[in-house]
């Protein structure tokens, strides 16, 4: 089949890549020349584990291209996906001015019969909107598919390519006949496609994403007791994962959800409801809970240091809202060296793949270092933000040695707490006992 994919940010790249994958003919299309000829060389300019492979192999057999033509990009495609931006506006809801803007320019272009998809994340109502705007210029017929995407970063090629299930929101047997097609080679394993209306297609996303962060906000609200009366959050954690109707899967505590998707999408499903006279009074609670979340190891870094920080250095291990990816929207690490930087404490941070998208944040702000273990020399004492695999077995002498002090405040629980206090270090985490010197 012929794709078009308009947008080649995070979705777009994979969602294209992916499908030239199972033998489409994909064309991507985006408005920075600068990326496009980079993408035509066979850069990626994203970090995604196998994306690259991918990506290499279907340029080499020439199933995916890139133009920086809307027109050319109409013409190719039988299927178009709208793979654009919907940034966080500054009342909380998602600003459609690129998804509706291409939509106006499409309705001046298209000459046949084209199946254009939502895949951006999108509010209920987008695919009427969308309709609408196309329907003013279109002088030939044209279907609109709400598409949502579930990936997760870090997983994005295997989601894509071995989806739990495909929501497809359609009012057009033309049009999902088409799109049973072309995602029939993902699901041989029988996973289902679920055919709905475009307005629950939309929500579903919304409805997933807010569902996953107030599942992550209750487990931090339920660590942040643990502290209080004593209990163990990994042992209260066992118990409830073990219920069939609760599940293991995030209800890991930490310092906050950030990303490109939990907070931008939580707060727009809240603004969709004050839009239609709902008050989502859980989801403005766990909006609450998470900001706190985010800075929570800052009060105890302060009392540790008897409230006084200028002059101390602070090595923080991890940038990236989570492991496995290079995103830093919304990362709790943000947060925690902003706070740092205005108490006068100086930052040394180490991330394998996230500090150049730091320094463009920070710049020379922060010293940045080629591995964790330089990040660790001289430092008062250890953050660790992100769970990256390299982080959980340090060598302990070699880290005790290189700081000042043996401090570390844990934000992901990555360690024991026994053998944390066999190695001699004063251990914060999130949820537990704190070890002391």
């Amino acid at each position: 089949m012929k794709i078009s994919v308009i947008g080649t940010g995070y979705v777009g790249l994979v969602t294209g890549t992916c499908l030239a994958e199972t033998g489409n003919e994909v064309l991507c299309v985006d408005i920075d020349e600068n990326k496009v000829k980079k993408l035509q060389k066979g850069e990626v300019p994203i970090y995604e584990p196998h994306l690259d492979v991918l990506f290499e192999r279907n340029i080499k057999a020439n199933r995916l291209n890139f133009t920086t033509s809307l027109k050319e990009g109409l013409e190719h495609g039988d299927i178009i996906f709208l793979a654009l931006p919907t940034p966080e506006d500054e009342d909380g809801s998602a600003d459609l001015k690129y998804v509706l803007g291409v939509s106006d320019d499409i309705g001046k272009l298209i000459e046949s019969y084209k199946v254009i998809v939502d895949k951006s994340t999108v509010p209920v109502g987008t695919a009427d909107k969308v309709k609408e705007v196309i329907s003013k210029n279109a002088k030939v017929d044209f279907d609109i598919v709400s598409n949502p995407e579930f990936l997760r970063e870090g997983f994005a090629v295997d989601d894509f390519l071995k989806p739990e299930r495909i929501v497809i929101g359609s009012s057009s047997e033309r049009a999902t006949e088409l799109m049973m097609k072309l995602y029939k080679p993902f699901v041989r394993s029988g996973n289902p496609i679920i055919v709905m209306d475009e307005k629950s297609a939309e929500l579903t996303k919304y409805a997933a994403n807010a569902f996953l962060a107030t599942k992550i906000t209750f487990m931090n609200e339920i660590a942040n007791f643990c502290e209080i009366v004593g209990a163990d959050v990994d042992k209260v954690r066992a118990g409830m994962g073990t219920d069939s109707r609760i599940g293991k899967r995030f209800l890991f505590p930490g310092i906050g959800y950030g990303g490109s998707c939990f907070p931008k999408d939580v707060k727009a499903l809240y603004k969709s409801g004050k839009d239609s006279n709902y008050d989502f009074g859980i989801l403005n609670a766990v909006i609450k809970v998470n900001d706190f979340q985010k800075k929570i190891l800052i009060p105890r870094i302060k009392a540790f240091f008897n409230n006084d920080l200028k002059g101390k250095t602070f090595a923080i291990w991890g940038l990236a809202f989570k492991p496995e990816t290079d995103d830093i929207r919304e990362a709790p690490a943000l947060y925690i060296i902003n706070e740092l930087l205005q108490l006068g404490a100086s930052i040394k941070a180490f991330d394998p793949e996230a500090m150049p998208n730091v320094k463009k944040e920070f710049g020379d702000k922060v010293e940045y270092t080629l591995n964790k273990d330089d990040a660790t020399i001289s430092a008062d004492a250890l953050i660790i933000c992100t769970e990256w695999s390299m982080f959980r077995t340090p060598n302990f002498e070699k880290l005790r040695s290189n700081l000042k002090h043996p401090v570390i405040f844990d934000g992901r629980n990555l360690y024991d707490l026994e053998e944390i206090k066999s190695e001699g270090f004063y251990y914060s985490s999130i949820g537990r006992k704190t070890v002391e010197l």
